[in-house]
């Protein structure tokens, strides 16, 4: 049996636009987003936009607490997560004991 313990909040961010600035949308790393909420970006955030404001959570969080000597973290952006696997068959997974982000 596998125990994940979550030791914070997703990452947030927030950015203030000036009046006019974002008229069509919201802007993010290149691609325009509508206004109101956008349950997943593709970077992998949770954000809300709007004429004002866009405020982004991630919906990720960094394993902190695994072997390193035995396992490596790749991150799975179908799944917008990270996955800890074996250094020598990345097939198999590694126990993680605890994430942040």
């Amino acid at each position: 049996m596998a125990i994940t313990v979550t030791l914070g909040d997703a990452y947030c961010w927030s950015k203030m636009y000036k009046p006019g600035e974002a008229k069509d949308g919201c802007m993010l790393n290149g691609k325009l987003y509508p206004f109101g909420n956008i349950e997943r970006t593709d970077d992998c955030y949770s954000c809300g936009c709007s004429e004002r404001l866009m405020e982004c959570c991630s919906l990720f969080h960094m394993p902190i607490a695994y072997d390193n000597k035995k396992c490596k973290v790749v991150f799975n952006k179908e799944r917008c997560d990270y996955d800890v696997v074996q250094k020598k068959d990345p097939s198999k997974m590694c126990p993680v004991y605890a994430r942040v982000g």
